[in-house]
């Protein structure tokens, strides 16, 4: 289990866009994942998003335990960027994402999942651009 510290400005972002009763997937976008739209071999780790869902999704199954309750989720292959004392904080307009030794990401998006899955049903592909 992995903890994650969420400031209250973000926890009130969060109620504020009626997301905080959600199911929550933090994945870092790397055009590699079930709902990653974009990345490339020089954005992994780099590009992180929060992924909307209605049900949780075995395939996110790594608890992100927090003071705050909500039901945020990861993967294994994920939980490998994030290291100690993550903190994810919002302020200006934008989510910061960051460990102990790093900025991970001053622009996490939020996406719904349903909307992405849609989205490659159509045939849409990840944003894959190269270095």
């Amino acid at each position: 289990m992995a903890a994650i510290t969420l400031s209250d400005a973000l926890v009130a972002h969060l109620k504020q866009r009626q997301l905080a009763d959600k199911e929550l997937v933090l994945i870092t976008d790397d055009g590699g994942g079930k709902y990653s739209l974009q990345g490339g071999a020089c954005t992994i780790g780099t590009n992180f998003t929060v992924i909307v869902l209605d049900q949780p999704d075995p395939d996110y199954a790594v608890p992100l335990t927090n003071e705050a309750g909500l039901h945020l989720w990861t993967s294994p292959y994920d939980l490998i960027f994030l290291e100690t004392g993550v903190t994810m904080t919002y302020g200006q307009g934008q989510i910061s994402l960051k460990d102990d030794a790093h900025m991970l990401d001053n622009a996490v998006q939020i996406a719904d999942g349903a909307t992405v899955l849609a989205a490659f049903d159509r045939g849409m592909t990840a944003k894959g651009t190269s270095c």
